[in-house]
C-alpha cells in the first residue's frame, strides 16, 4: 500500500493564523527560511526513497526557482498552492481564477511540466466556496486536495467523503484526494499531518495509518510545511490558540517524519490517483 506525502511549500510568516500579525505587503521584510528547510526535507526523502507532492506558492517559486527545479529533478511532483496564500472564501471567483492561473503559470514556466494538482491555503474550499471546484476544472486541474472532512473553526466540510473520489460538476470532473481522517466514535479525527502529526504520539499515528491501509484498504494523504521542522524560526506574537497550533512540538516533527519514512511507502498524489481512473 502506497500513501501520499505532500509538502505545502510556504514560510513561517505566511500562515493564515498569523495574517492578523503579518500583512501581505510586509512579507519581503521577513527572513526567508523556506529554502533550507525544504532542502532538509528533500535530503530525508532521498535517504528513504520517498517521492512526494510539493504544493508550492507562486510567491515562493518566483523567488526560489532553483529550489523548484531541484524538487522536480529529484523526482517529486510540483503542484499549485495558489500565489500568496489567500483564503479561497475571502476571494471572488474572478480573484481566485487570477490567483491560481498566475501561480500555475509560474510553476509550469520553471519546471516545463504541467501542474495537475491544487491545494487551497488552509483547506479553504468549504461549503460556501465550493464554486472553486468549478474554477479548478475550467483551469485544467486534474485533482484537488483541499476538502478536509472535519469540523474546524477555520476550515473543513463535515460529511464530505474521506477517501479519494471523483467530483462531478456541470463543467466536467475533478479528482478529490482529501487529507486523511480516522473514524472514531462517529467522528472524523484528523491525522493527516501538520499540527496533527505533531500533536499525537507517534504510536497513535502509526496505528491509525495501519488501520486505514489494512482494514479500510485506502491510502493516507499526509501533509507537512517546511516551517514545521524549523525549531529556530522567529517567534510571532499571534492569538494564543494560533501560537499553540503553530509552535506545539516542533522538535518532534523530524523524528516523526523519519519514522513515517521508515515504516510506510509513499508516492506523489498524481501517481496514486492513476489507480482510480
Amino acid at each position: 500500500m502506497y500513501n501520499a506525502m505532500s509538502i505545502d511549500v510556504e514560510d513561517y510568516f505566511m500562515v493564515s493564523a498569523f495574517s492578523n500579525v503579518v500583512n501581505l505587503d510586509e512579507w519581503p521584510n521577513y527572513e526567508i527560511r523556506v529554502e533550507p528547510n525544504t532542502r532538509t526535507i528533500l535530503d530525508l526523502f532521498a535517504k528513504h526513497g520517498i517521492r512526494a507532492t510539493f504544493f508550492t506558492l507562486g510567491w515562493i517559486a518566483e523567488r526560489n526557482p532553483g529550489l523548484i527545479r531541484d524538487i522536480r529533478s529529484a523526482g517529486h511532483e510540483i503542484a499549485c498552492h495558489g500565489y500568496n496564500h489567500r483564503l479561497v472564501y475571502d476571494l471572488t471567483a474572478g480573484e481566485f481564477r487570477e490567483d491560481i492561473r498566475r501561480a500555475k503559470g509560474i510553476l509550469e514556466g520553471i519546471t516545463g511540466t504541467p501542474v495537475l494538482g491544487f491545494r487551497a491555503a488552509s483547506y479553504s474550499i468549504v461549503k460556501r466556496s465550493l464554486w472553486a471546484i468549478d474554477v479548478l476544472i475550467e483551469e485544467g486541474f486534474k485533482y484537488d486536495s483541499s476538502i478536509f472532512p472535519i469540523h474546524h473553526d477555520r476550515y473543513g466540510l463535515p460529511g464530505a467523503e474521506r477517501f479519494p473520489h471523483i467530483i462531478k460538476r456541470s463543467g466536467g470532473t475533478i479528482f478529490e484526494f482529501p487529507p486523511s481522517t480516522y473514524r472514531l466514535f462517529g467522528q472524523n479525527v484528523p491525522i493527516a499531518g501538520g499540527g496533527y502529526l505533531r500533536l499525537f504520539p507517534f504510536w497513535a499515528t502509526r496505528a491509525m495509518v495501519k488501520k486505514i491501509n489494512k482494514k479500510e484498504k485506502q491510502p493516507v494523504n499526509f501533509y507537512l510545511h517546511p516551517w514545521e521542522i524549523d525549531t529556530d524560526q522567529p517567534r510571532l506574537n499571534g492569538r494564543r490558540l494560533s501560537e499553540f497550533r503553530h509552535y506545539i512540538n516542533l522538535k518532534t516533527t523530524m523524528p516523526k517524519l523519519e519514522s513515517l519514512a521508515k515504516e510506510f511507502k509513499f508516492k506523489p498524489i498524481s501517481e496514486l490517483i492513476a489507480a482510480y481512473e
